[in-house]
């Protein structure tokens, strides 16, 4: 199949190519998700990527410069879909649309155990990895501000309770993966109480109140 998926097309038919171009991309990049959940960074070469999906080494070059480049495609598309996944439906209270959103992120990692640590793990030695996680919290902090009704320039103790959260939610995650003593519900409504908690020392009462 993989050899099927990597058919080079004449160059006499550029629509038909161009297609198929960004098809195989993405099915390289499927392939590539599956092996980076497996092994980290540091564990893989082109060769072995390559030897892995099916294809020449070569030809991987033709769609991704670097193993670094392969790697942050990746999970830019990982990021992504797991954005569509955990993106509430519309209308919901902003406590409740939270509580959706968290339970849908919590879940993915339960079924994606090592992609999950391997990110974790990956961050601290691929540059770009700990910009897109980065980017991430800084997305899901203004998501949560946003939401809960705060407008205008954010007081700086309530931006660092919300980012500091997510910091916290990672450790929190972790924990729980390695112990699994709560289930998944409780881990969610711990992490929704924590988040409450590190918002009220922030002094963000009202943005926490039914009304909000």
């Amino acid at each position: 199949m993989v050899s099927k998926i990597v058919t080079l097309v004449t160059v006499s038919e550029p629509a038909y190519t161009r297609m198929h171009v960004e098809e195989r991309r993405e099915q390289l990049l499927e392939l590539g998700a599956d092996l980076f959940a497996r092994h980290s960074f540091d564990e893989l070469s082109m060769a072995q990527i390559a030897s892995e999906v099916g294809i020449s080494k070569a030809l991987l070059y033709h769609y991704f410069p670097s193993k670094r480049d392969f790697f942050v495609a990746t999970l830019q598309q990982g990021a992504e879909q797991l954005r569509q996944l955990t993106e509430p439906p519309l209308g919901l209270p902003p406590q409740e649309a939270l509580a959706v959103s968290l339970d849908a992120f919590l879940r993915w990692i339960d079924e994606n155990e090592t992609a999950y640590r391997k990110l974790i793990e990956s961050a601290g030695s691929v540059p770009e990895v700990r910009e897109l996680i980065d980017a991430i919290r800084d997305r899901t902090s203004a998501r949560i501000l946003d939401g809960l009704g705060s407008t205008g320039e954010v007081p700086a103790k309530l931006r660092a309770a919300a980012r500091a959260w997510l910091w916290f939610m990672d450790g929190a995650i972790l924990d729980w993966l390695e112990h699994r003593d709560l289930s998944r519900a409780e881990l969610r409504d711990f992490l929704l109480g924590s988040l409450a908690g590190s918002l009220m020392a922030a002094g963000a009462t009202d943005l926490l109140s039914p009304s909000s």
